[in-house]
C-alpha cells in the first residue's frame, strides 16, 4: 500500500510536515496551526483502514488534508471514497489544495461544515478517524459508535498528549461493552476501538 504514495503525494506530505513543524516551533496561535498527525500515525491509520470491513470511511477534522492522504491509500485499494469533514474556511482551502495537488480527489470527498450535523445520516461506518477540538470528542464518539458496522474501527487522536482533557471520554471508551478498545502509544497516542 505504501508503494502507492506518488511523487505528488510525497511532495505535499513533505510540504505540510514542514509547515506543521514550523508552526509548533514558533508557537503559532492554536486555530491557525495545522495540528496534524505525525507520519508514523499516518501509516498506522492507513494500515488499520485497509483491514476494515465493508462500509463508509469518514474523517472528522480534515485540517489541511494530511491524514486524509494516508487514509486515501486504503481507499485506493478498496475503490471507495473517504468522507472528510472540516469546519474552518482556511483549512478547507488548504485541504482542497492538498487533494488537487496530491491527485486524490477521486478518493476523497471534502464536506464543509460541522460533522455532528452529518454523521446522523450515516449508518454503515467501517472506519472513522477523529481529530478535532477535544471538547467534542465525547459527542463524536457517541454518534459514531452506534453507526459502526461489526468489526468497524474508530481511531481517536491525542489520547496521550491530551489525556487529562480526554480522560472522561477515554475511560468511557475503554469500559464500553459495545467495543474492544485500547490506547496505542504511537504518535500522540491513538485510542483504537473495534465494534463487537
Amino acid at each position: 500500500m505504501f508503494d502507492k504514495i506518488t511523487s505528488e503525494m510525497k511532495t505535499r506530505m513533505d510540504y505540510l510536515e514542514g509547515i506543521d513543524a514550523a508552526d509548533r516551533k514558533d508557537g503559532t496561535p492554536r486555530l491557525k496551526r495545522l495540528r496534524q498527525i505525525p507520519p508514523e500515525t499516518g501509516r498506522f491509520i492507513a494500515l488499520l483502514a485497509s483491514n476494515c470491513p465493508t462500509g463508509d470511511f469518514i474523517e472528522i477534522g480534515t485540517s489541511a488534508g494530511y491524514s486524509s492522504m494516508w487514509i486515501s491509500l486504503a481507499c485506493m485499494e478498496r475503490g471507495i471514497r473517504l468522507k472528510t469533514f472540516e469546519i474552518l474556511p482556511e483549512k478547507i482551502k488548504l485541504a482542497r489544495e492538498t487533494f488537487e495537488l496530491a491527485r486524490i480527489n477521486r478518493y476523497v470527498e471534502l464536506i464543509e461544515g460541522d460533522a455532528l450535523k452529518h454523521i446522523g445520516s450515516l449508518n454503515n461506518i467501517s472506519f472513522c478517524f477523529l481529530d478535532v477540538e477535544k471538547e467534542v470528542y465525547q459527542e463524536c464518539y457517541e454518534l459514531v459508535v452506534p453507526r459502526l458496522v461489526k468489526g468497524g474501527i474508530l481511531v481517536a487522536d491525542n489520547a496521550i498528549n491530551h489525556y487529562e482533557t480526554l480522560k472522561p471520554m477515554l475511560e468511557k471508551a475503554l469500559a464500553d461493552s459495545r467495543v474492544d478498545s485500547l490506547v496505542v502509544p504511537i504518535g500522540k497516542g491513538e485510542l483504537v476501538c473495534r465494534k463487537r
